[in-house]
């Protein structure tokens, strides 16, 4: 919740749909959401009151980005982070994503 505001500040005018789990399932979250005109796809606690629905089409997109990070973080370098610029190491992650990338377009 802490770090939610700052990064929000950065994108909301970038995005249409939010995809987040659980944890983001706060009504101060929300209510940011509402104001920069962000769907919220998040879906409700189990222990909030009266559930919210959320797009499920929509969510199962976050399955995705959760297992690219996942596959990234098998390449060490990026996992632990060794490059000292920021430039090397987001040069280092496009390299490490479109080797991850290429058995997908690649045609024998």
């Amino acid at each position: 919740m802490k770090g939610f505001a700052p990064l929000f500040g950065m994108l909301a005018d970038r995005i249409e749909a939010l995809l987040a789990d659980k944890g983001y399932d706060a009504d101060a979250i929300r209510q940011e959401l509402a104001k920069a005109d962000v769907e919220a796809v998040i879906p409700t606690k189990s222990n909030r009151r009266i559930p919210i629905p959320h797009d499920r089409e929509k969510y199962r997109w976050r399955n995705l980005v959760e297992r690219l990070f996942n596959r990234l973080k098998n390449w060490r370098r990026v996992a632990t982070r060794y490059d000292k610029t920021a430039e090397s190491y987001l040069g280092f992650v496009a390299l490490a994503s479109v080797t991850l990338w290429l058995p997908f377009v690649h045609v024998a």
